[in-house]
Order: C-alpha cells, then structure tokens, then sequence
C-alpha cells in the first residue's frame, strides 16, 4: 500500500485544538498544500494557521442580494408604471416607499439562496464518500478528536517521509488512508 495512487493520505489525531493549530502552522510552512484539518467545533485562527484565503462567499451573498434588490423595484416599476398604471388621486406611479417590503424580501430570499447555493459550490457538495470515513478513529472529530490530514495529492506526499513529519509535529497517532 505504499503507492502513492493507492493512498488517499496520512491522518494524524492530536490531543488538543492548541496542538493542532501548531501542526497546521508546522504543515504550511513545511510547503504542503493539499491538507485539512477536522475538529468538533471551530478554531479561531485555524484559517490563518493553514494559510486559506478568505471565503469568497460574502461577495456570493452581495451579489445575490444587489440582484434581489434591483429585480424587486424593476418588478414593482414594470407592474405599477409601464404595464398596469393605475392613476389614483394623481399620486405617482413609482412610489419607492410602497416598493421596500417587497424589495426587502426579494433581498432575503435571494440571499439566502446565494448562501445555499454558494456553500454548495464551495464546499464541492454533494459529496457522497470520502476515504477518510474508512478510519475507526476519525469518528471522534464529531466529539473529541482533532484531526490533520495530508492528502496523497500533494507534489510533497512520501507515506514515510509524511507520517515522521506528522510525529515530529506532536501527533499522537497516525494512520495512513488507502484510496478506496
């Protein structure tokens, strides 16, 4: 099982998220690319620990949100003032402040798909199996374990070289993760 196309990668438990986040540091700075962490709960820092880019998924939500906006007044002008005018009192036809609930709505609503959708996207979803389920240990990182994974992908990869790495850098147990 020692070939790389054979492995999926290295999975090292730590005891404590402080360790981890020091193995993350240790793992970026080794160069290693293709790694995750898993964990029971958030680690503030953690993104910065493992060198991510920030999520582009706010950018998803504004835009989604800009277009709500723009769809519920251009909806509201088209059906008021150009396709059914209705001149009551002589009041105007485009009254923008009659025009926020439905425009506040279209904002939530499109967001909230933005979100959705963007997370889909982003996260690769659906996903229906990953290797790493195959570890009897990794079903601890719902409830106490915490996890690094180097994958076989990275150009770095060496089963040997890669486990010795993760020992060095404080885990207390390594398990390589064939590719199944």
């Amino acid at each position: 099982m020692s070939s790389k196309e054979n492995l999926f990668g290295v999975l090292a438990e730590f005891d404590n998220p402080a360790d981890l986040m020091d193995a993350a540091s240790a793992t970026k700075k080794a160069g290693y690319k293709k790694f995750d962490t898993y964990t029971p709960f958030p680690i503030h820092g953690m993104d910065d620990a493992m060198g991510l880019k920030p999520s582009k998924l706010g950018w998803i939500v504004l835009i989604h949100g800009i277009i709500g906006l723009l769809g519920g007044i251009a909806l509201q002008v088209w059906s008021m003032d150009i396709s059914y005018p209705m001149i009551i009192s002589g009041k105007p036809t485009i009254n923008l402040p009659a025009f926020i609930p439905v425009t506040f709505a279209l904002v939530i609503l499109l967001s909230s798909f933005g979100v959705f959708m963007g997370m889909f996207f982003l996260n690769k979803l659906p996903r229906f199996h990953n290797p790493i389920f195959h570890s009897d240990r990794f079903e601890k990182a719902s409830d106490d374990g915490f996890f690094l994974c180097i994958e076989a992908k990275d150009p770095l990869f060496s089963e040997s070289k890669t486990t010795e790495f993760l020992k060095k850098a404080g885990a207390t147990y390594t398990e390589t993760i064939p590719d199944s």
